[in-house]
């Protein structure tokens, strides 16, 4: 009885054994890398356990590009995972460009991963080139035009400038430069009108895509329309500015010629109060004249009579002066 315990507890500690070394050891994975044909020591998928590495994130990824007929071996693969890498993308796409006749290392496959673009989309647009729709992009050309324009741009990743190239924001940006400097050099917007392919003429000769990840291969004016008279608005907008500065010189001149006027009205009353007060003062002295015996009573009628003559001859002379200019005007009337 105590032997079969013994035996009892002998099978299962085996048990137990070969379920914690199958664990450990990936036998399976190692079975189908060899049924691959791909060798791998199985130390080596027992290392990768022990780096705390996923064996099969680098097999299946090895197993895939071996197929493919690219010599890559176990390490750079685990290499470039303990770097934070995608190692299935670079795999995917150091196979698309082996198809495609690209020329793509390994080593720049990874950089290009490591430094955070799509290594695959890449490749993919190096072998389907891309179309960037531009938004609108409104120039206007030297008539005051406003010309809008909408742009398709077909551009190919350049693999070798990919790392530390510009972006699609960057073509985006060159190719509305380009249009607007292009519209705003011609002397009509109909000549813009007339020939839209001058504007891609233009664009593509101006090597916008250098410095960038791509290779533009065309350019194309996929709409265009006419927008606002831009010169008018501003001539109209500048005429309503002169009139507000004029009104506002004129409004001025007109507060100084009314104070000059209240200046001069003031005057007047000053002089007129000046002359009612001296000719307040005559009768004052005409009777202290006659007080003091300066001149006597027959003087001051003579005087008076003098005053009253001279007043009527102002009166006929003014009447005479209102008949001939009447008489006159009659005479010009007929």
């Amino acid at each position: 009885m105590p032997s079969f315990y013994f035996g009892v507890f002998i099978f299962l500690f085996i048990l137990a054994a070969v379920s914690v070394f199958l664990n450990f050891v990936p036998i399976g994975l190692w079975i189908s890398a060899l049924a691959a044909g791909v060798n791998i020591s199985i130390f080596t998928l027992v290392g990768m356990r022990l780096r705390r590495v996923r064996p099969d994130r680098i097999v299946r990824p090895l197993i895939k590009i071996r197929k493919a007929g690219l010599d890559i071996n176990i390490n750079q693969l685990e290499s470039h995972l303990l770097a934070g890498g995608r190692v299935d993308n670079v795999v995917d796409a150091l196979i698309a460009a082996h198809r495609a006749d690209l020329e793509l290392t390994f080593e720049k496959a990874a950089a290009i991963d490591l430094a955070g673009r799509n290594v695959f989309e890449a490749v993919s647009m190096s072998v389907t080139p891309k179309v960037i729709e531009t938004p609108w992009i409104s120039a206007v050309a030297i008539n005051g035009i406003e010309v809008k324009v909408i742009a398709r741009v077909t551009v190919r990743t350049n693999l070798q400038r990919l790392i530390g190239g510009a972006g699609e924001e960057t073509i985006i940006a060159r190719v509305g430069e380009g249009i607007v400097t292009t519209v705003g050099s011609s002397q009509s917007h109909k000549e813009v009108l007339e020939n839209p392919d001058r504007i891609s003429q233009t664009v593509l000769s101006k090597g916008l895509d250098s410095g960038t990840a791509y290779e533009i291969l065309s350019i194309d004016i996929a709409d265009i329309d006419v927008g606002r008279n831009i010169g008018a608005s501003l001539q109209i907008e500048q005429a309503e500015a002169d009139k507000q500065i004029a009104q506002a010189k004129a409004e001025e001149r007109r507060a100084i010629a009314i104070a000059r006027e209240q200046e001069m009205k003031a005057a007047v009353v000053e002089q007129r109060a000046a002359v009612v007060g001296a000719e307040a003062e005559v009768p004052k002295a005409l009777a202290e004249a006659l007080r003091a015996g300066y001149i006597h009573v027959m003087d001051y009628y003579n005087l008076e009579n003098k005053k009253a003559d001279t007043k009527m001859r102002e009166g006929l002379s003014n009447l005479n002066f209102d008949i001939s200019a009447h008489a006159s005007q009659e005479n010009k009337q007929q």
